[in-house]
């Protein structure tokens, strides 16, 4: 007996597992190559069999698995509909990366945190939409709620000037975790692999091959130059000086004590670092393997890529501190694991009796809409070549001949179609409670059959606790991406040297908010006086009024105020504060002249006063 992060999916007899290690050899033979480590198998083939459900194809596995009437089964798109909904209300109407202390830029004394942390937001922001966040986050995001994982990765682009954000399948991902310490499931990797098979291409002469990029973190070394070997295929070098020591990058310190090089990062000055994260990314041919894994594939068999600015991909320094790899999970993994949990691992067996109630009731429908009949003593056509009764088929129009004593009998499967339907009913009420989302958030209720707003409220809240559980388990993982894009732009040598800010992502609503009703709350807080105008406005901006920023709203309300503006004078005296809270310039102190009318009305002469 198994229990891991995917036992879950013990029940299906594709699984592999110790005492069934080449269950998936029939369905998924991709997973049984020599490449592929034994400790991953349960974990590739849970992706597999999560795909196969996103794409309606539960019924062509079961098939793959030996069921007869695997290919017979109805799927009708209730495992896509879950994690699309799921994904809906996990990334809310928008996303944004914020840096916090930028709120308080436009205050009339913004201190210069304030200042640096607004324009640092703008940056990551203006990055954040150059990088397509939005669509990369719905792409890792997906695979995240479908698998239970989802992976990042970002590297510097010397040609655009900016770190590049990608997503990566997460069947491609291969960590290696520390051997000492505890294993948890917020530790960093040490080492991180992505793998996968490239097919081959007799038109280019091409064979199978597999490619592998590596990220790792090791001991600083000397400088290095690509080259080639004799053979004329690439690889990097060593640059050694006239004393036949090797030559350092410059900024790198060696210690003649300890022969360690070390460095200073742009984000940690005043520290010496003597680890740097290098890069590899090579193929190797499937036949020159001879059952080596992943892990350990033979570095003499190598075929090394080549940047686009010329630089060979074999340990190559990449002059940052860190692996550039965000692993996110769906859930937080328990105490010992790594991995996350699919949005539709408590429900999947409802999801197969869901398809199998979708089937039967296929099958009661067809002979309900063209019912069984049961002819006696009817006369029946007979075909001339067989001399035997021709077959009868129930058609529109269609008369029979029947004898006196003849009859006619109908098999009613209407009762059982009934029978069905609601049983599909109760199914997708049991997806709706045991995933969580509700079968308010899953759209099967009527929007009528709510007597109010805050009975909706009360329907939603578990939804309201999944969505908070998922956002977290995500917090950090976002974190990293802003401080890893800091950090790449410094090593860019495009932003100054400094710590990095802390950033965070900013999540939208995931559920509509009743406008109305938090515009009276608002009102009436605000006239009590249990809460300020700033507060009173920034609740209204959560709840989807069209409010860019605070401060500026704030003052565009206190320049009308003028019952305010009159009550501030009647308490203070003085026409400044309440000129400057109307945001009026300052008056001018100069009395001037007052002019005379004389009686006929004509202004008199200048006085010169």
């Amino acid at each position: 007996m198994i229990i891991d992060a995917w036992s879950w999916l013990n029940y299906k007899p594709i699984m592999p597992s110790p005492a069934r290690p080449y269950a998936s050899r029939e369905a998924f033979p991709e997973l049984h190559r020599s490449w592929v480590p034994p400790e991953d198998l349960r974990r590739l083939a849970a992706y597999k069999l999560m795909a196969a459900y996103d794409s309606n194809q539960a019924g062509q596995m079961a098939a793959a698995a030996g069921d007869g009437t695997g290919m017979d089964r109805r799927e009708l798109g209730d495992a896509p509909k879950l994690i699309n909904t799921a994904l809906g209300y996990l990334l809310g109407s928008e996303q944004e990366l914020v840096v916090p202390g930028a709120e308080h830029a436009k205050d009339d004394e913004a201190t210069a945190e304030a200042l640096s942390a607004a324009d640092m937001q703008q940056q990551l922001q203006q990055w954040a939409e150059d990088e397509l966040l939005p669509l990369r986050m719905q792409q890792a995001e997906r695979a995240a709620l479908r698998y239970g994982d989802g992976v990042y990765t970002l590297a510097w682009d010397p040609a655009k000037g900016r770190p590049l954000l990608r997503t990566m399948d997460p069947g491609f991902y291969f960590p290696e975790w520390p051997e000492d310490g505890e294993q948890d499931g917020s530790e960093f990797p040490v080492r991180v692999h992505f793998a996968w098979e490239l097919p081959a291409d007799e038109r280019r002469g091409l064979k199978a091959r597999l490619r592998r990029i590596t990220y790792e973190l090791g001991p600083i070394g000397g400088a290095t130059k690509p080259g080639t070997t004799k053979d004329g295929l690439p690889l990097r070098e060593w640059i050694f000086g006239s004393d036949g020591q090797p030559v350092l990058i410059v900024g790198d310190e060696l210690d003649s004590d300890t022969g360690q090089i070390t460095r200073t990062y742009p984000w940690a000055e005043g520290s010496a670092s003597g680890v740097t994260c290098f890069l590899s990314d090579g193929e190797w041919l499937l036949d020159d393997l001879r059952g080596e894994d992943v892990y350990a594939l033979p570095v003499d068999k190598a075929a090394w890529r080549v940047r686009s600015d010329g630089e060979v991909l074999q340990q190559l320094d990449l002059m940052i501190d860190f692996i550039p790899v965000i692993h996110v999970t769906n859930t937080i993994p328990d105490g010992g694991e790594h991995w996350g949990r699919s949005i539709l691992a408590p429900v999947l067996q409802v999801l197969d009796e869901l398809a199998a109630t979708d089937t039967d009731a296929s099958s009661a429908s067809g002979t309900t809409g063209v019912p069984i009949i049961a002819l006696r003593g009817a006369r029946l056509p007979v075909d001339r070549r067989t001399g035997q009764p021709s077959a009868v088929q129930v058609r529109a129009g269609e008369v029979w001949q029947v004898s006196d004593t003849g009859g006619m009998d109908v098999l009613d499967t209407a009762g059982q179609l009934a029978e069905l339907r609601q049983r599909s009913d109760h199914l997708l009420d049991r997806v709706a409670v045991n995933s969580s989302i509700t079968a308010a958030g899953l759209g099967t209720l009527e929007p009528t059959t709510w007597p109010s707003g805050y009975a909706l409220q009360l329907a939603l809240g578990p939804l309201d606790t999944l969505v908070v559980m998922l956002r977290l388990a995500r917090n950090h993982k976002y974190a990293l991406m802003g401080k890893f894009a800091q950090r790449l732009y410094q090593a860019g040598r495009v932003w100054p040297a400094g710590k990095s800010l802390p950033v965070r992502m900013m999540w939208g609503p995931h559920t509509p908010t009743d406008r109305a009703a938090v515009l009276d709350e608002v009102a009436k807080a605000y006239q009590a006086k249990v809460i300020s105008l700033e507060t009173a406005v920034r609740m209204l901006m959560d709840a989807g009024y069209p409010i860019e920023d605070v401060q500026e709203e704030l003052q565009r309300i206190r320049q009308a105020d003028f019952a305010a503006a009159t009550q501030l004078a009647d308490a203070t005296g003085d026409n400044g504060v309440v000129r400057d809270y109307l945001g009026l310039p300052e008056a001018d102190g100069e009395v001037g002249p007052a002019p005379l009318v004389r009686p006929g009305g004509e202004p008199p002469e200048s006085t010169g006063g």
